[in-house]
């Protein structure tokens, strides 16, 4: 279970003593705070704190007082416009900060993106849990032919049951020797920052990951995307939910632009507008590549 009966002790507690405030708040993101959205076997993702909303987008875009807003509709209208312009400041008027519980190989993908605030849990101040991310079954699969760090078809039968047992006996025997080594029964014991070294990647780490909603967008872009490992995208999958009752016209915004929106070329531009005017364009005449080519085929149909 992603969370100890004592932890979801303290999260009731937290949601039991609600506090009076001035500043602006979401009613979709106040449902979501302190509360765990299990992750993965182990995982989860948790509001910790926020800042702003939709009014807050539309503020910094006028620098008006107070509120800001003329409208709903005239906010909506702004929020798109300044999605589809790419203007990105007024989005980081706009914070969040998230308690997330992931595997560290996980973990270190998500870093690359180096535009947050980040406090992980020191295994060299205290002891790992022994907690280790093991796929289902459905979630195992042979490297791709195709791409070069992608997955291809599922393993079945007996090599997925091996695989299986393979990662779960050398987790359980590297925690058992970091357990070993860390003892101070008899011995003086290995320092912890020297024994995690021993651990594998797929153990749970945690951390305060704090990012303004700019930002966030360019992660969730990247790691919500259909071709983004599955287990970061499980993570974004659901931060997109969260956000998405944060910030409702801001992520419909990001959505339609950035998620369900493409971005073309200068030569692809000109082979879409030579097909709408009746022509055949093939590869070989619309000065693309082959991957080009591919990729614009893949956007136009």
């Amino acid at each position: 279970m992603p969370l100890s009966p004592e932890q979801q002790a303290e999260i009731d507690a937290l949601r039991s003593a609600p506090k009076p405030t001035l500043r602006a708040v979401s009613e979709g993101m106040e449902a979501h705070l302190y509360n765990a959205i299990p992750v993965l076997d182990h995982g989860f993702v948790r509001v910790i704190d926020y800042m702003g909303d939709d009014a807050a987008i539309c503020q910094a875009a006028r620098v008006s007082y107070g509120k800001g807003t003329k409208s709903v509709s005239n906010d909506e209208g702004l929020i798109r416009y300044l999605m589809r312009h790419w203007h990105s400041t007024p989005f980081e008027m706009c914070e969040v900060k998230l308690h997330v519980k992931l595997p560290v190989f996980v973990a270190r993908q998500w870093i690359r993106h180096r535009t947050a605030n980040v406090n992980e849990y020191s295994a060299r101040y205290s002891i790992l849990d022994r907690e280790f991310y093991i796929p289902e079954p459905d979630a195992l699969a042979a490297q791709s032919t195709v791409n070069n760090q992608g997955r291809g078809a599922v393993l079945e039968g007996e090599e997925a049951a091996r695989v299986l047992e393979i990662l779960k006996s050398d987790c359980n025997r590297a925690y058992d020797n970091y357990e070993t080594m860390i003892s101070d029964e008899g011995q003086q014991g290995l320092a912890r920052e020297l024994a995690r070294m021993n651990l594998p990647a797929n153990i749970y780490t945690q951390w305060y990951w704090k990012v303004d909603l700019h930002n966030l967008f360019h992660f969730l872009r990247l790691r919500a995307d259909a071709h983004a490992q599955y287990e970061i995208r499980v993570y974004a999958d659901a931060i997109c939910k969260v956000v998405a009752d944060w910030v409702p016209a801001a992520y419909s915004a990001f959505e339609d632009y950035r998620m369900g929106g493409a971005t073309l070329s200068g030569k692809a531009l000109d082979c879409l507008r030579r097909m709408l005017k009746g022509e055949e364009v093939t590869q070989e005449t619309s000065g693309m590549s082959k991957g080009e080519w591919r990729e614009f085929i893949g956007v136009v149909g």
